[in-house]
C-alpha cells in the first residue's frame, strides 16, 4: 500500500522542484570544483609518521635538546651573559650532518634585514618614541655576540646566517646518538617598551627596572618528518618552533631581586626570606584565595635600596620546549594552589606596584580560571606552576610563565576596558601553555595553530570567568569577549580582498595578523562547535586532538584529520572554505511562494510528466500544484483545504487508509516553496526561523550538504498547518553572515536617517 506521505513527496518532486535544462549543444568538460570534494590535493599523503586518522604514526619521532645554563643579569648595564651546554639527541631515522641553532635576538642587531622587510613611506602620525627610534637614532644593537662554540673544549666550526647558526659537527650524528656542545654568548637587553620587544626591561618611575627575559639563549631548531630542519628565519611575526627537553638553569641577579621562571626553584629556602618561604608554604595549601608572598609595602621598601651583592636562583624544568624568567627588586608576588587529580599546581602573579589594585584583585583569579577551563577541554595541566607577570604593553608566552599588560592610572583607578583587557590577555597568554607549549605546533609556519586555537579556548574561558566572577562583569550579561563571537569577524571577512589572506598562510605574509591568526580561526572553531558539529561531538574531537598531540609536534592536517576522525563529521568543505580560502558567508531568502493543490492538469505538470514518458495525464491519478503567478492558477483555490481542492487526494485516502489511519493523517493548510540563495562562497548550514500568523516561531536547521549539488541556490517545500508570515535566516547571528540585508522575507525595510532617529528616540 502506498502511503499518503510518500505520494505527497512524489507530488512535490514532480510539480514543485526545478527541472533540468535541455542541452542544445555539447558543453566542454570541467574539473571537480564542488566545494564538498575531499581535500586530497591540499593535504599531505598520510605515512608511518602521521596517519590518515590524524594521530601520530607508529614511526613518529621527535628529537630532544637538554640545556644546562649559567646566566648573569647585569642590572647596571642591562646586559645578559650566558654559558650553555646543549645535549642534542637524534631520535630521527636520519643521520645529521650539521645542527641548526636559533639566534632570535639577532633580529635586533643593527644590521638586521628585518628592519627593512616592509615597504612604506613617512607616516602621517607617529608616537614620539617610534619617531625617534626610526629617524633620530642609529638604532639599538641587541644582537647576540657568540663568543665561542666548543666541543670537548675545542672550537667548533659554525656559520651564522641572520637568526640561524649552523653548527658543523666533527662527524655525522647517527640516528639514535647524542651530541654535546657548548656556547658562550652575551647581548644587550632591549627596552621592551620601545617597538614592543617580546623580551627586555622596563624602567619604573623610581628608576628601578623590571626584566622579562626570553629568547635570551641560543636555542635548537626543530628537525622533523615534515620539513627536515625548520630553519626559516625569524622575521618578527612567525614565532617559534622548538624541541622538548630538560633544563637546569642558574641565574645570577642582584641579591634584592625577586625572580621566577620556567621550572621549579630548587633552592627556594636560600633565595626567599624566612617570612616569604612561610607564606609560600601556606599558599601551597590555599585553594580558595591567593596568599601574598611579598607585599606591596615590602616591595617598595626593598626597591628603595640598591644592593650591590648578587644571588643565584636555581631552576629545573622537565619536558619543556623553552625557558624564560623575570626579575626585579620592585616586584609584589601572590600565589594560590589549584587542585588536579595527579598534582597541585601553583597559580602565581608577579607585578610592580604600578599594577595595583587591579592585579592583586584579578590576575591570579584569571590564572586559576584558565587552568581549570583549558584542562577541562584538553588535558590536566602537567606543569607545577603557571605565572602571570605584569609588564607594560606586553602579551607574550613561554612555558609556565607569561608577560601581560593592563596598567591602572597612577591614582589606582581603571576603566572597564583596562580591566577586561588585562583579564583577557592573562587568560590568553597563560592558555598558551596548552597551545603551543605542550601541543607543540610550528608557530614559525602556522601562526593560527597556536594563536587561533588559543583564542578559541580564551573565548570559552572568558565566558566561564564571567559566570564565576559576576562582580567582575557588573551589568554585562556575559563577559564582553573581543574575539570568538561570529559577529566580531564580519567586518574583516567582508573587507577588501587585496588585504585578506587565507588562514593557511605564513604569518609573515599576511596583512592583518590579528584577524588572520587569532580572530578568524577562533570564530571558525566557535561556529564549528556551536552550529556545525554540536558541542558534544566537537568537544570530544578537540580533546582527542589535544591528548594525541600533547608533547608532540602536530601539523594543520593532523588537526583537521583528528577532528573528522573522532566525530564522524565530514569537514573538508569547512576547512576549505574557512581555512584555505578568503571567501565569506552570505546566505539569503530569495523567494517565498505559496502553492495550491488542484486536480486540474496544469501546463507545468503536463510537461513534467512528459519527461517521464507519460504523454496522456488522464492515464494516471495525479495531483497538481500551482502558484498564484501560474497561468493555470484559479483564484477559487484560495481559502480552501487540500482535500477540498482535490477529489483525487480524498479518494486516495478513502481507498488506501483505514478510518483509524485517516484520523492520524495531517492535512496541511498551506504549501510553500522557499528559495534560498548563497551569494557568499562558503557553504554553511541554513538556519531558518519561520514565524507564523498566530505569533509562534519555529527554528529549523538544514545541513550544509544542502548546497552540494547547487552552490548558488536551493529550495525547500514546506507543508504547514499555519500561515508563514516571516522567514529569517540566521536569526541569532551564528554564522558570520556578512550581509544580513537579504536574510529575511518579507525583505526588511531600510530606514532612512529620519526613521532611524525616530526609532532611537522611541528606544
Amino acid at each position: 500500500m502506498i502511503r499518503f506521505k510518500y505520494a505527497l513527496c512524489a507530488m512535490l518532486f514532480l510539480c514543485v522542484s526545478v527541472g533540468y535544462a535541455q542541452e542544445e549543444e555539447r558543453q566542454g568538460g570541467h574539473e571537480n570544483e564542488n566545494k564538498f570534494r575531499q581535500l586530497y590535493n591540499e593535504m599531505s599523503t598520510p605515512n608511518s609518521y602521521r596517519t590518515a586518522s590524524g594521530a601520530p604514526g607508529h614511526e613518529y619521532y621527535q628529537n630532544e635538546a637538554d640545556y644546562k645554563m649559567s646566566i648573569q643579569l647585569d642590572d647596571a648595564s642591562q646586559r645578559i651573559t650566558g654559558y650553555e651546554t646543549i645535549t642534542y639527541r637524534n631520535n630521527s631515522p636520519d643521520d645529521l650532518e650539521y645542527l641548526w641553532v636559533q639566534l632570535d635576538q639577532n633580529i635586533r642587531a643593527q644590521d638586521s634585514p628585518a628592519k627593512d622587510k616592509n615597504g612604506g613611506g613617512v607616516g602621517a602620525v607617529s608616537q614620539p618614541g617610534s619617531f625617534v627610534s626610526s629617524y633620530m637614532t642609529e638604532g639599538f644593537d641587541g644582537g647576540f655576540n657568540v663568543n665561542s662554540v666548543t666541543y670537548n673544549g675545542k672550537p667548533l666550526k659554525h656559520t651564522i646566517n641572520f637568526t640561524m647558526m649552523r653548527v658543523d659537527m666533527p662527524e655525522v650524528l647517527k640516528s639514535g646518538d647524542s651530541f654535546e656542545f657548548s656556547i658562550q654568548w652575551d647581548y644587550n637587553i632591549p627596552d621592551h617598551t620601545v617597538n614592543r620587544a617580546r623580551s627586555g626591561y622596563e624602567t619604573y618611575k623610581d628608576g628601578n627596572k623590571g626584566y622579562i627575559i626570553a629568547q635570551f639563549f641560543p636555542r635548537m631548531a626543530v628537525y622533523n618528518d615534515v620539513e627536515g630542519w625548520q630553519n626559516y628565519q625569524f622575521w618578527g611575526n612567525g614565532e617559534f618552533a622548538l624541541p622538548f627537553g630538560d633544563y637546569e638553569v642558574d641565574i645570577t641577579v642582584p641579591a634584592d631581586h625577586l625572580l621566577d621562571g620556567t621550572g621549579e626553584i630548587t633552592n627556594l629556602k636560600e633565595v626567599y626570606s624566612k617570612e616569604e618561604y612561610k607564606r609560600w608554604e601556606n599558599a601551597t595549601k590555599s585553594f580558595n584565595a591567593p596568599v601574598i608572598i611579598r607585599t606591596q609595602a615590602e616591595a617598595e621598601q626593598i626597591a628603595a635600596g640598591n644592593s650591590t651583592k648578587t644571588k643565584t636562583w636555581k631552576l629545573k624544568a622537565k619536558n619543556v620546549r623553552d625557558f624564560a624568567f623575570t626579575s626585579s627588586r620592585r616586584y609584589i608576588m601572590d600565589a594560590q594552589a589549584v587542585r588536579f587529580p595527579e598534582r597541585n599546581v601553583m597559580a602565581i602573579s608577579i607585578y610592580p606596584p604600578e599594577g595595583n589594585p587591579l592585579w592583586e584583585e584579578y590576575s591570579t583569579k584569571a590564572v586559576v580560571q584558565t587552568l581549570e577551563t583549558y584542562s577541562k577541554f584538553t588535558f590536566d595541566y602537567p606543569y607545577p606552576k603557571a605565572i602571570s607577570v605584569h609588564a607594560q604593553g606586553q602579551g607574550m608566552e613561554y612555558p609556565m610563565i607569561c608577560w601581560n599588560y593592563g596598567r591602572p592610572n597612577e591614582d589606582g583607578t581603571y576603566s572597564d576596558r583596562t580591566k577586561y583587557g588585562m583579564i583577557s590577555v592573562i587568560i590568553h597568554e597563560v592558555g598558551h601553555n596548552y597551545f603551543p607549549m605542550i601541543v607543540n605546533s610550528d608557530e614559525r609556519q602556522w601562526g593560527w595553530m597556536d594563536e587561533g586555537l588559543d583564542t578559541f579556548m580564551q573565548y570559552l574561558t572568558e565566558q566561564e570567568f564571567g559566570e564565576n566572577f559576576p562582580e567582575a562583569i557588573g551589568d554585562n550579561k556575559a563577559y564582553p569577549s573581543r574575539r570568538g563571537a561570529p559577529s566580531r569577524i564580519v567586518n574583516y571577512m567582508k573587507g577588501n580582498q587585496d588585504f585578506i589572506s587565507p588562514i593557511m598562510s605564513n604569518p609573515e605574509n599576511v596583512y592583518q595578523l590579528g584577524n588572520n591568526a587569532y580572530g578568524k580561526p577562533a570564530t571558525a572553531l566557535n561556529i564549528l562547535r556551536e552550529t556545525v558539529m554540536g558541542r558534544e561531538l566537537f568537544d570530544h574531537a578537540f580533546k582527542t586532538y589535544a591528548q594525541r598531540w600533547m608533547f608532540k609536534h602536530p601539523t594543520p592536517e593532523d588537526f583537521f584529520r583528528t577532528m573528522e576522525d573522532a566525530s564522524a563529521v565530514d569537514l573538508d568543505w569547512y576547512w576549505r572554505g574557512w581555512f584555505y580560502s578568503t571567501e565569506s558567508v552570505d546566505i539569503g531568502v530569495k523567494e517565498v511562494k505559496s502553492y495550491y493543490v488542484t486536480d486540474k492538469v496544469t501546463k507545468a505538470g503536463k510537461e513534467r510528466l512528459a519527461r517521464f514518458g507519460i504523454t496522456d495525464p488522464s492515464t494516471i491519478d495525479a495531483v497538481y500544484v500551482v502558484d498564484e503567478d501560474s497561468e493555470d492558477f484559479d483564484p477559487a483555490l484560495k481559502g480552501k483545504s487540500m482535500l477540498e481542492n482535490s477529489e483525487t487526494l480524498k479518494e486516495y485516502l478513502m481507498d488506501n487508509f483505514t478510518p483509524e489511519e485517516r484520523a492520524a493523517i495531517k492535512e496541511p493548510k498551506h504549501l510553500y516553496k522557499i528559495v534560498f540563495e548563497k551569494p557568499g562562497g562558503i557553504p554553511m548550514p541554513i538556519i531558518v526561523e519561520y514565524e507564523y500568523a498566530d505569533g509562534t516561531k519555529e527554528k529549523v536547521t538544514y545541513p550544509a550538504q544542502i548546497w552540494r549539488k547547487n552552490d548558488s541556490e536551493v529550495s525547500k517545500a514546506i507543508a504547514s498547518d499555519k500561515e508563514i508570515v516571516k522567514v529569517t535566516i540566521d536569526p541569532d547571528l551564528e554564522t558570520a553572515d556578512i550581509d544580513t540585508a537579504n536574510n529575511s522575507w518579507p525583505k526588511a525595510k531600510k530606514l532612512g536617517k529620519f526613521e532611524k532617529f525616530k526609532e532611537n528616540v522611541k528606544g
